[in-house]
């Protein structure tokens, strides 16, 4: 698999966002395919940093109701897979410029 294809996007939340500050921890959402080893090379290819690191979560579907004028609209969200990578010592990803 391509690096493209492994790494779909990072997610960036209060939560993340103090881990990647105090643990040096960084979360991406990645392709369902993909395993630890693929993340890992995937990680230090594209952004040159070591990983120490790699766990993955399966996050599972969930069925979603809203209410509207035209009555009750029922769906689901997809299950989709992320990874939660910790850098080496010293490693850091800049994430939030271009």
């Amino acid at each position: 698999m391509k690096a493209s294809e492994v790494l779909v996007r990072p997610v960036i939340t209060e939560k993340v966002n103090l881990q990647m500050e105090r643990m040096g921890r960084y979360t991406f959402v990645v392709g369902h395919q993909s395993n630890k080893l693929e993340i890992k090379k995937a990680v230090e290819s594209f952004y040159g940093v070591r990983v120490a690191n790699v766990n993955t979560i399966v996050v599972p579907a969930k069925a979603k109701s809203r209410f509207t004028k035209a009555g009750l609209l029922s769906g689901r969200k997809p299950s989709y897979k992320k990874a939660v990578v910790t850098l080496a010592e010293g490693d850091t990803i800049d994430l939030f410029t271009n």
